[in-house]
């Protein structure tokens, strides 16, 4: 059957079906437990942040591995600072979006004790990366994931983990996953997430 003759009903629902895979390659779920289960004690607040008491964190599994530009990294070894975990992709809208707003607080807070890591995930050719770093003048290093293992397998399960693209994950000083946002940030809110973890004593 060819297009021009199909129902007027099966291409209403090729074209909702192929809208809605559309949408999920830059979201993702937003309840907290992919992949797990039970009570979260995670509080959510009005600008979609979730975040978790400080006695009731978890620290992720290993975030490890090679960067864009050919480094080592390991997320462990910047214990004692507050750090920024942005899961992002050259080919998602939003990511592109916030993009100068994590280059403008990056930059804001270098030296003051916060650290920033992309995980660069599903693009499996380094270029494209590459040139948004270079586009969008990225002055952190993001971690090469292109298959999403780290994004995976790197966040134990019922924890706040990244659910979609772009997510970001903020850990505090100890390490440990304190805050989560499943939508593109502004400069404003991601200061939000961060400020609260910097107060801490």
């Amino acid at each position: 059957m060819s297009f021009s003759r199909a129902p007027r009903g099966i291409l209403l629902t090729a074209a909702a079906l192929t809208t809605a895979l559309t949408l999920t390659a830059c979201s993702g779920g937003s309840n907290g437990t992919s992949g797990g289960g039970g009570n979260t004690n995670f509080v959510t607040n009005t600008g979609g942040v979730e975040t978790v008491a400080k006695g009731e964190r978890t620290a992720p599994g290993k975030l490890a591995g090679e960067t864009l530009d050919g480094k080592r990294l390991d997320v462990a070894d910047l214990g004692g600072k507050v750090v920024v975990l942005n899961v992002w992709g050259s080919w998602c809208g939003p990511c592109r979006a916030e993009a100068k707003h994590f280059a403008k607080v990056a930059g804001d807070l270098k030296g003051k004790g916060v650290e920033f890591v992309g995980i660069n995930t599903r693009d499996h050719n380094k270029q494209p990366a590459l040139a948004f770093e270079k586009d969008y003048k990225v002055p952190y290093p993001s971690l090469y994931d292109p298959d999403g293992e780290l994004v995976l397998y790197g966040f134990p399960k019922g924890t706040l983990n990244p659910q979609g693209i772009p997510s970001t994950v903020v850990l505090d000083r100890d390490g440990k996953i304190a805050a989560r946002s499943l939508t593109a940030l502004d400069d404003t809110r991601l200061r939000k997430m961060i400020d609260p973890l910097l107060a801490e004593k």
